[in-house]
């Protein structure tokens, strides 16, 4: 029996996930987690053979809880379940210890496919993140130029590419504001652009912006 944990700050979407694993017989939901203390917290008292987490935790963003949960907790296998595209988050959620990673657009048996084969240690690659990475091995130069930023700058420059403020994103992301413009700063510099609007720009050009 698969004992699953379902982590996403929407109550419908864990709804929805529990319909569709619903009637699987070697699948059981122990538990679900709307943030990222929950998710924490049901780890440290339950047994989880895999955790379907979100990206958009509301007191943590998902790469960051990702590699807490690794750190702590490294035999548990995780399969990350998320809005946005594999282009943006796919590659850097493996390596922060995801055994997979899919849009919650996709077809529910795909999702059944992959909660069975990472739940005993195996790694589920989409078709589309399989280009990815055939892309980050052997075409290094043809990657987009915000591969190179780390995580937390990639998530204030795509922030920032959607709209918001230093103010709005230092609030969202629970950080000071001047720790935030020091990310905006760094991100600035490594992509060679001068302003917000550069990063806007940007954003709309590579679809980092939903």
């Amino acid at each position: 029996m698969i004992r699953i944990l379902i982590a996403d700050d929407h109550t419908v979407v864990r709804k929805g996930i529990r319909q569709i694993l619903g009637d699987e017989s070697d699948m059981k939901i122990i538990a679900e987690a709307a943030n990222a203390n929950e998710v924490l917290t049901v780890l440290r008292k339950q047994k989880i053979d895999l955790l379907l987490l979100d990206m958009t935790m509301p007191d943590k963003h998902g790469l960051e809880l990702l590699k807490d949960i690794k750190a702590e907790f490294p035999k548990v296998n995780v399969l990350v379940l998320s809005m946005y595209p594999e282009d943006q988050f796919g590659i850097r959620a493996l390596k922060a210890g995801a055994g997979g990673y899919l849009t919650k657009d996709g077809d529910p048996d795909e999702l059944m496919k992959a909660i069975r084969k990472i739940a005993i240690g195996g790694k589920y690659i989409s078709p589309r993140l399989a280009e990815l990475l055939e892309v980050e091995l052997h075409h290094e130069t043809s990657r987009p130029l915000h591969e190179i930023l780390s995580d937390r700058e990639f998530e204030v420059f795509r922030l920032i590419a959607s709209g918001k403020t230093v103010s709005q994103i230092a609030e969202e992301l629970k950080l000071s504001v001047k720790t935030i413009s020091n990310y905006r700063a760094r991100a600035l510099e490594k992509m060679n652009m001068k302003t917000n609007s550069d990063i806007m720009s940007y954003g709309y050009q590579h679809g980092l912006i939903l």
